[in-house]
């Protein structure tokens, strides 16, 4: 069944079910929307750490493994 049928009625397990639906696609979208333009301007701008780095954080204490 769809909106633009003529059988849809808008009751209240609707309104909550496509309201929650609605709020959790937005909720993901902006969080990755965050996360790739970050990335991005984190790549524009040189920071973060390229993996043949000496300080990329693998080397901790006790950390015998190469990376």
């Amino acid at each position: 069944m769809f909106p633009f049928s003529f059988e849809w009625v808008w009751d209240a397990g609707h309104y909550l079910f496509f309201g929650g639906m609605w709020y959790t696609i937005i909720i993901l979208s902006l969080g990755m929307t965050f996360c790739i333009l970050k990335t991005i301007i984190d790549t524009v701008n040189g920071k973060g750490v390229h993996h043949g780095d000496a300080d990329n954080g693998c080397h901790h204490k006790g950390n015998s493994h190469n990376h």
